[in-house]
């Protein structure tokens, strides 16, 4: 008998300037300590930086690029089999792969030092959107680690 209990799933919140989902789960992971409304001036800020000079190109449109291209398709879990304990490649659930896109490319601006955070999570949604930078790289890591271990892939569950 399953000692997990059912998922209770919130509806999506909308942010109040683009009415995007995506928008809000963005200021959610920026907002620390509960200041909303410095999350979302960087936010918001970050995403009107995205757009250069010349080209006109929706700055909504670069943050969807920037998620796809960071978004995990497969990441290894840790299984005990017997004594033993294996890294087993699983495929991530899209809810997951949201957030751990979201995660990395905010931490990773927010490891950049001597920089304010809006430029820095500017900087790092454009290079996402072109796919070069940290969260990519994190990602192909991840890949890496479920292509090295996919011998284990028969231990899942």
């Amino acid at each position: 008998m399953s000692r997990r209990r059912r998922v209770i799933h919130k509806e999506e919140k909308q942010d109040s300037r683009y009415g995007s989902p995506v928008v809000a789960r963005l200021i959610a992971t920026v907002m620390k300590s509960g200041k909303k409304s410095l999350a979302e001036r960087i936010v918001y800020t970050a995403i009107e930086e995205t757009r250069t000079g010349t080209d006109a190109v929706d700055p909504l449109e670069t943050l969807h690029k920037a998620m796809d291209n960071v978004k995990p398709r497969l990441e290894v879990k840790s299984r005990r089999v017997g004594g033993a304990t294996y890294q087993v490649p699983m495929e991530v659930p899209p809810g997951r792969q949201v957030a751990l896109a979201m995660r990395w490319i905010v931490g990773y601006a927010t490891k950049r030092k001597n920089v304010p955070l809006m430029k820095a999570l500017a900087s790092e949604l454009k290079e996402a959107a072109a796919g070069q930078g940290n969260a990519i790289k994190k990602r192909d890591d991840t890949h890496k680690m479920a292509q090295a271990n996919r011998a284990f892939a028969h231990f899942r569950f």
